[in-house]
């Protein structure tokens, strides 16, 4: 009887192993979940930075069209937002610095307003640098193809 018990117990013992994984396996694994990682990180956050951009360029539009109608009004540009009264979402405030500049008509020129974006934060490293809209319609970036 004794011989039978030690042969159950090293037939039990001998099967098949039990469920779980091995250090390799996890090490593997963790090793594809890197170079994923590593890969679409920064996809991501250069995606992000799109958006961010895309955004601002929406707003300085509607910033410009709004300058047109001021102007309509009071026969000059606004040097502000608020003059506009236009908001400048604060999420975008987070990533970009704007500016006015607005000259007045004056008996050799015509009244010109220029609203900038510059790009602060994470955002500075966005490829298209500070953005720029005038009252001509005119948009310009630091890397062409921008707008």
């Amino acid at each position: 009887m004794r011989h039978a018990m030690t042969k159950a117990l090293r037939t039990s013992t001998a099967g098949p192993r039990a469920g779980g994984f091995t250090l390799i396996e996890v090490m593997i694994v963790v090793a594809i979940v890197a170079i994923l990682a590593s890969i679409a990180i920064p996809l991501y956050q250069d995606s992000v930075r799109k958006s961010r951009r895309v955004a601002m360029q929406a707003t300085l539009q509607e910033i410009g069209n709004r300058q047109q109608q001021y102007l309509m009004d009071a026969r000059e540009y606004a040097g502000t937002a608020a003059l506009l009264n236009f908001t400048i979402p604060a999420d975008q405030l987070t990533w970009y610095d704007v500016t006015f500049v607005a000259v007045p008509a004056s008996p050799l020129s015509a009244a010109s307003f220029t609203v900038t974006a510059t790009p602060q934060g994470s955002q500075a490293s966005e490829a298209c640098g500070v953005m720029t809209l005038d009252n001509r319609g005119t948009k310009t970036a630091a890397k062409p193809g921008c707008w």
